[in-house]
């Protein structure tokens, strides 16, 4: 098998993003690489391909206990025998793996670098061969990164022990000019193949704020996103706590995650995110590192980070499957004042000297320096961010809060008749008040089989906002619901008239709704979809649902976001066919196909009739 089965037989994709095929080509031909992508631009197919190519072991080194996890969890769902070391393993665990690994059950391992001098493992390495060395998260090995490991500096000192030099690779999302060179010094690359993709992340959508009320700010961003999966952001533990629980006394189905909660609260809220149960995880930056689920929408920052390179590694954790999201920061004058105590109080690591914790330090204040300009800016957010990063950039991107700056209030009462009206006919049809899904489909006149059981296409509403996206239809519901128009208990609940819908069915109060003057970003991917498409969508996600819950795996193991959006786009009605959709490998279009593709049937039989 080539690389190109590999690809998309394991991974279900017909050509290799920008820069993967040349640091592929690299290793494959005993040269070493160095790789900087953006987070979401694959990097990680960078090294397991090359993996699964060569002959022996191919060890990754990383910081990240999570994407471990993820990642072993993601190749083993797709036939690849991976597994990995770290503190999480009992003794037992730990030994099954060692022998797995004696015995050549493994083609991949993800190590803690921790791990790489204990005895065992320095022992085990002398009698397995080791063609491949990958380092993820390689800007640690730099004490002008922002995220400086000492245990990064024992990397070396492992490769140099082993029987033969393996081919080494360095990957990372954020390095900039200084960080760079101190990779390929510290790891001694031997000319290596290096592939600069670009830090741009052309689906994310950045905005700064700056509200007299952040609770408020954040309440009213979440309003319109209440279908969405997200993460907010806290610098304390104490911000955390008390969002978290606003959140909560709101309805929202939010959940925490901090350094000072035991390990498995911490481990069980994490699932809870992971697998869709909470749709909102609340966190310091002790969340998030690795983490591989491809269906954050947004990710919010109620306090600015201490440096440009903390919140871009953050903030690229939504959209990581190519889709649409949003990247919003709240900031304040405090959010300075705590970075800076956080500064002079948080270099405790043992393991660095006086002299390294004062180096650390002092690029830690000019970091925070550069994270004060971004927030204050008048200039394009997204070519402020590039250029730090050494790239350059249009002054203007178009889709960023900067070039896109202001609102316009617009008058949306006929549509909240419409609306409000619906709901109100279809309670006199049908004597229970319907969901935000059956309002939906009767506006825009689907001809779903419970639409037209209950008989709601005779309703004089149905199809009566059938031009409207899925995504804006949603929003105006939200918004109403804001408004106190509407009434639910959750996400599946009916939505009830209040009394002061009567104010706008009955007596003509104006409704008004705050929408950018220019086309909303959060639509793009609905436009795309179209209508019926975007139905099509929600079938599909819930029978992902479905079957991730049957195999005891998150959602996103199944398939991405992306994966669902060209299914709904392609509707595959038999298995080959369905293997043509971007992100379906032969192994899981053998295991979940048939589903899928029975599912894609009967909903296209429902349309027809």
């Amino acid at each position: 098998m080539d690389k190109y089965q590999l690809l998309r037989s394991v991974y279900g994709y017909d050509a290799f993003r920008p820069g993967q095929e040349q640091l592929i080509d690299g290793v494959l031909f005993g040269r070493d690489v160095f790789g900087i992508m953006p987070t979401g631009g694959g990097k990680s197919m960078c090294y397991q391909i090359p993996g699964l190519l060569l002959p022996g072991l191919t060890v990754v080194v990383s910081p990240l206990i999570s994407l471990m996890r993820d990642q072993v969890q993601a190749l083993t769902a797709a036939g690849i025998p991976a597994a990995y070391l770290n503190s999480t393993l009992n003794a037992q665990e730990s030994k099954m793996v060692y022998r797995n690994l004696y015995w050549g059950k493994y083609k991949i391992l993800y190590v803690a670098p921790e791990r790489l001098d204990s005895e065992g493992f320095l022992a085990l390495t002398e009698k397995i061969k080791v063609s491949f060395v990958a380092v993820d998260e390689a800007h640690c090995i730099s004490q002008w990164g922002q995220d400086f490991r000492p245990s990064y500096l024992r990397i070396l000192q492992f490769i140099e022990a082993l029987p033969a030099r393996p081919v080494v690779g360095a990957y990372t999302a954020t390095a900039t000019k200084q960080v760079q060179q101190d990779i390929v010094r510290l790891l001694k690359l031997r000319d290596p193949v290096k592939c600069v993709t670009g830090f741009d992340r052309p689906n994310l959508y950045f905005e700064v704020l700056h509200p007299e009320s952040k609770d408020g700010e954040l309440l009213g961003l979440l309003a319109a996103r209440k279908r969405k999966s997200g993460i907010v952001y806290c610098t304390t533990r104490k911000n955390v706590e008390s969002v978290c629980q606003l959140l909560l006394d709101r309805g929202y189905r939010a959940t925490r995650y901090h350094a000072g909660l035991e390990e498995q609260e911490r481990s069980a809220n994490q699932e809870d995110f992971l697998y869709d149960r909470k749709t909102i995880m609340v966190a310091t930056n002790a969340f998030g590192m690795g983490i591989d689920k491809s269906n954050v929408s947004f990710v919010i920052h109620y306090n600015m980070p201490k440096s440009i390179e903390a919140y871009y590694q953050e903030a690229g954790r939504a959209g990581r499957d190519g889709s649409d999201a949003e990247c919003i920061l709240l900031y304040s004058g405090r959010d300075v004042t705590t970075a800076k105590f956080m500064i002079e109080h948080g270099s405790d690591n043992e393991e660095l000297t006086d002299a390294q914790r004062d180096r650390v330090r002092q690029q830690d204040y000019a970091r925070l320096e550069a994270m004060q300009r971004y927030c204050k800016t008048d200039t394009c957010l997204r070519a402020f961010i590039l250029e730090y990063f050494g790239e350059k950039a249009k002054s203007v991107c178009g889709n960023c809060g900067k070039c896109n700056e202001g609102f316009e209030k617009k008058d949306i009462t006929r549509q909240a008749q419409m609306i409000l009206s619906c709901v109100k006919r279809i309670y006199d049809r049908t004597g229970t008040f319907g969901d935000m899904s059956m309002l939906s489909r009767t506006l825009r006149g689907s001809r779903d089989k419970v639409i037209l059981e209950k008989g709601l296409d005779e309703l004089t509403t149905y199809g009566l906002m059938k031009d409207y996206t899925r995504t804006e239809l949603h929003e105006l519901i939200d918004h109403l619901e804001a408004e106190g128009y509407l009434k639910s208990e959750g996400e599946k609940s009916p939505l009830i008239l209040t009394e002061s819908a009567k104010e706008v069915l009955y007596r003509g109060k104006t409704v008004t709704m705050l929408v950018r003057r220019e086309t909303e970003v959060r639509q793009k991917e609905e436009k795309k979809l179209g209508g019926k498409d975007a139905d099509l969508f929600d079938v599909l996600k819930e029978l992902r649902s479905s079957l991730a819950k049957e195999s005891g795996v998150p959602p996103f193991v199944i398939f991405s976001n992306a994966t669902l959006t060209d299914m709904a786009k392609k509707k595959p009605t038999n298995l080959t066919a369905f293997k043509k959709v971007s992100g379906v490998g032969e192994i899981k279009a053998a295991w979940y196909g048939k589903a899928f593709v029975s599912r894609i049937k009967a909903y296209l039989d429902e349309q027809n009739q």
